[in-house]
């Protein structure tokens, strides 16, 4: 097998125009054994496109790979818009920018028109352009949250959402087709900058990013917004200019945190740039308690996700999981709607998020939808529903992702910023807490609790396990968890449900996925899948725990938890 990856290598640097990727293929050659972690297998195109560690060969992300992709993804565009506009962007990771020219490049040399961002930019700021530009697609180079080793390639089609079926098997199809990189043009990206054929984003995109953003507030008042001190940090990553520039637009001043607030792919102050790891808030935390801010506000390294903390009242800081603050969102949008607007509206999630959205949609006569896991369903869901007449109000899942309106077709965490920070200026106007708006929120519909469990399985023995203990959920009839009886099984893989109670079976209206859910009495619900970016298996628990007048927040969260304690110890004990 050595004697196999050595020849791969050394074919690889005949062909890698990156003189970094080739000095680091010349050490493997020295150690042949160290060729094993990049040279085994190639780094598969997924669902939306590349994400994987920085590093040579077909099992890394490299400009060689970079180039590949962009010449399958052209040849496939080819089909549908050919000498159409494509737009690209990069954030602050270590070769996003390079990976980013080396896609113009070939895009270019393929016949289409390029449009490049000449800075970093947010992903949402990228998905909102290949819309104004009514371009083909889009290609933004982010690894999002991932380890700082790690970068990707994500792919946007025409309609501004990422990529759904067929789109992604075709395009993985050409890029399967291309033989050596020497099939594809390159040309010079100066001398396709000064022929036209690459340009930049006219600043009026940033214009009318701003100006919709802001027309999706529903809470206006100037005395909340100058009683609202809010701390942001960008965690390192490329949210800070348009943060800056959407809360200045409505009045607020956010206080940064220093240290975070300029894009460095070392990611040097966290050790896990996610804002939901353990400590990632810390220097946020520390800022806000400094100058007795009201608000807590971060974003992701590309800005596509919000991270909301508020006061405890306690002198202390919660962070609010993503499902309270898309619940939070969803009714005081809702609330606030615009009584001249008759269209029908509409809210969406995903399988894994909470419920709790369907009883703020009953309650506001809004009609709910639930996707798969991935936010390119709740756009591809939004997108005809608006075509139709209606009224996307807002989309979120659990993992901190939000998009409101038809401004972005993806995640957002700029303009969810902003709505947020309107939503908590408001409650202090009322001389109330963002956490007495949540208690009300559970005493109308129910205390939603939930909770995601990670499993890391790595490598190739870890992907046998996950898929292991995938089909040994299947092959298990479970009648109760927690001893809580099941009332309704369902296999998305196998588009069916199950009714426990009658044995009916009924057909699921999603496409296939590798998704297992279990609803349960009382309102719980247990999900299973594995993990569609990182080698992981994921679990998801959720209780609803009355709320009434009388009964203080902390004690029904404390029995909540509780209850999501006996869920996970017991399903723990199922997993084989």
């Amino acid at each position: 097998m050595t004697d196999v990856l050595v020849d791969r290598a050394r074919a690889w640097m005949a062909e890698d125009p990156d003189p970094d990727t080739r000095a680091q293929t010349e050490a493997m050659l020295a150690e042949p054994q160290a060729l094993a972690v990049f040279f085994t297998a190639r780094l598969q195109f997924g669902t939306a496109g590349l994400r994987g560690p920085i590093g040579p060969g077909p099992g890394g992300l490299n400009r060689a790979n970079i180039r590949r992709v962009t010449g399958g993804l052209a040849a496939y565009l080819q089909d549908h818009a050919p000498g159409g506009i494509v737009v690209v962007g990069f954030d602050g990771r270590h070769k996003s920018d390079v990976f980013a020219e080396d896609t113009a490049a070939v895009l270019a040399g393929a016949g289409f028109q390029v449009v490049l961002f000449d800075t970093v930019c947010p992903t949402p700021t990228l998905a909102h352009a290949v819309v104004w530009l009514e371009a083909a697609g889009g290609v933004m180079v982010t690894a999002s949250h991932n380890p700082p080793q790690d970068n990707g390639y994500k792919v946007y089609w025409s309609n501004g959402a990422q990529i759904i079926p067929p789109h992604d098997s075709g395009i993985s199809d050409r890029i399967d087709a291309i033989n050596s990189l020497s099939e594809l043009a390159v040309p010079d990206l100066a001398e396709l900058r000064a022929a036209g054929k690459v340009r930049r984003v006219p600043p009026e995109m940033a214009e009318d990013y701003l100006a919709r953003v802001l027309a999706n507030r529903v809470h206006t008042g100037e005395e909340r917004r100058a009683r609202l001190k809010v701390v942001y940090t960008a965690m390192h990553g490329v949210g800070t200019a348009s943060i800056q520039a959407v809360l200045g637009a409505a009045g607020y001043t956010p206080i940064l945190v220093p240290e975070q607030a300029e894009p460095d792919g070392d990611f040097p102050t966290v050790a896990f740039p996610n804002p939901e790891e353990p400590g990632a808030l810390d220097l946020a935390i520390a800022k806000a308690t400094a100058v007795g801010a009201d608000l807590i506000i971060a974003n992701d390294p590309d800005a596509d996700r919000l991270a909301v903390v508020v006061p405890d009242g306690k002198g202390g800081w919660r962070p609010l999981t993503g499902n309270q603050v898309g619940c939070l969102l969803a009714e005081d949008l809702l609330t606030h709607a615009d009584p001249e607007d008759t269209r029908p509206p509409m809210v969406a999630t995903t399988i894994v998020s909470s419920t709790m959205l369907s009883r703020i949609a009953e309650a506001h006569g809004a009609e709910y939808r639930e996707c798969l896991t991935g936010f390119k369903w709740i756009a591809n869901a939004a997108i005809p529903f608006d075509a139709s007449g209606g009224r996307f109000v807002i989309g979120y899942e659990e993992a901190l992702g939000y998009s409101v309106g038809d401004v972005v077709r993806d995640k957002d965490g700029v303009s969810a910023a902003l709505l947020f920070c309107d939503l908590a200026a408001a409650c202090k106007n009322r001389d109330e807490s963002v956490l007495d708006l949540l208690s009300a929120l559970y005493r109308r519909y129910g205390l939603h609790a939930s909770r995601q469990v990670s499993i890391k399985l790595s490598g190739a023995e870890g992907k046998a396990k996950i898929s292991a203990i995938m089909q040994g959920l299947r092959d298990d009839r479970i009648d109760t968890i927690a001893g809580v009886p099941v009332i309704e099984r369902t296999d998305i893989l196998a588009g069916s449900s199950e009714d426990l109670l009658t044995g009916r079976r009924t057909q699921v209206d999603l496409p296939s996925s590798n998704v297992l859910a279990w609803r349960l009495n009382e309102g719980s619900r247990v999900l299973a899948r594995p993990s569609g970016t990182e080698p992981k298996i994921k679990f998801y628990f959720e209780v609803v725990e009355p709320l009434d007048a009388a009964d203080r927040l902390e004690h029904a969260e404390q029995r909540a938890e509780h209850r999501l304690d006996a869920l996970e110890r017991d399903f723990r004990g199922l997993l084989r």
